[in-house]
């Protein structure tokens, strides 16, 4: 069946069945491999898109779910917010492994267009949910403050 989706700004046909999950189609589909595949449950965020705009875990939203809405993955995510928090994960090197870091990095702008100086709570609040198995989470919370300081409108 061929199913319509907008990813990134740019319309897609796939040819897919309604419930197969958005990450495949992303993943498989369309080649974006940036959003990737850690528990299939939803519990751990590496698969975090969004969707018109609100994080979303793809690993568990059937495509047909989207309908006429915006996806958007690591790889379209742009603006003041998404270059701030690029430049401070990289200023104080948060990944190790890096597998987690696609869905920190969208969790994290989300949070930062949403709250643009978060406190403690409001990071750890919004970051629940993505789980890094290195255990960086203190860089992690140290980098959304950084990044929140260096947002340029």
């Amino acid at each position: 069946m061929a199913i319509s989706l907008k990813v990134n700004g740019k319309v897609h046909e796939v040819d897919v069945t309604p419930d197969t999950p958005l990450l495949w189609v992303l993943r498989d589909h369309l080649g974006l491999t940036g959003t990737k595949f850690g528990c299939g449950v939803a519990q751990c965020g590496a698969c975090t898109v969004y969707v018109d705009g609100s994080p979303r875990r793809a690993c568990v939203a059937p495509v047909s779910s989207v309908g006429n809405k915006s996806v958007t993955t690591i790889e379209g995510l742009e603006g003041p917010e998404a270059d701030a928090v690029r430049d401070a994960w990289v200023s104080l090197q948060v990944p190790q492994c890096g597998y987690c870091q696609a869905g920190q990095i969208m969790s994290a702008v989300a949070l930062l267009k949403k709250r643009p100086a978060p406190s403690d709570t409001d990071i750890d609040h919004a970051m629940t949910g993505n789980i890094c198995r290195c255990a960086t989470y203190m860089r992690i919370r140290k980098a959304i403050h950084d990044a929140a300081g260096n947002v340029k409108k």
